[in-house]
């Protein structure tokens, strides 16, 4: 990892017998927050905004599970149209610590409280799902959705109002993937947010996902 000006903070919170959280806090006092789920990947990211021309952001992750179907079943809401056999109460327990108590723990722990034009939301591949499910039921406080190569669990039948703002990217090698984020920016826009959608070159994985990062933000919080 490249030497940061930040820091990265790691705690534990009382959840479902304890559950990591990772905070990246930008040398200076933050400007805007990003919220993620898979944590112990995304917080760490923070050292790729730190050389872009960008208002100081905080990251904070709250960590994922290794276990591939449990997170799943965190990431992705009941209501989906997908064969997957979902856990509806799972998925409203981790919502619940997620914009409860990791929301509160930023707050009394950074001292750190910002409005939702300066706070978003941000997953990659199945969290990019939890990303959009959260920021669709809880616009008030999270107002921009960053979604990566989101998967194709997560089907609303009706788009709530008012919409955030979103972000969307996917790669040209991902086909499953792009044409799920490409529904998603037709379904936002169709409902009225602001959209951008875009395609570039590179498959499904961390390197490409932590390339798109500083442009999502300066796109949301460089005005």
């Amino acid at each position: 990892m490249e030497p940061i000006a930040g820091q990265f903070v790691t705690e534990t919170l009382d959840y479902d017998g304890g559950r990591q959280v990772t905070a990246y806090v930008p040398p200076d006092p933050p400007e805007a927050i990003v919220f993620a789920g898979d944590g112990q990947v995304i917080a760490p990211w923070g050292s790729v905004l730190e050389p872009a021309d960008l208002p100081p952001t905080m990251i904070v992750g709250a960590h994922r599970l290794r276990d591939e179907t449990l997170r799943i079943h965190e990431y992705v809401p009941g209501e989906s149209t997908s064969s997957f056999a979902f856990d509806p109460e799972r998925f409203a327990a981790h919502e619940r610590f997620f914009v409860e108590d990791v929301r509160r723990w930023a707050e009394s722990r950074f001292e750190v409280s910002l409005p939702a034009e300066r706070t978003a939301l941000f997953g990659v591949s199945a969290s990019a799902e939890l990303a959009l499910a959260i920021g669709l039921r809880y616009s008030d406080i999270y107002g921009t959705v960053f979604c990566a190569s989101p998967g194709g669990g997560y089907r609303p039948r009706v788009m709530p109002e008012p919409l955030p703002r979103a972000y969307l990217v996917a790669g040209l090698q991902e086909p499953f993937f792009l044409e799920n984020a490409r529904r998603w920016a037709d379904a936002l826009r169709n409902g009225g947010a602001d959209v951008v959608m875009a395609e570039r070159l590179g498959s499904h994985g961390d390197p490409f996902w932590k390339d798109e990062l500083p442009r999502m933000v300066a796109w949301a919080f460089s005005h």
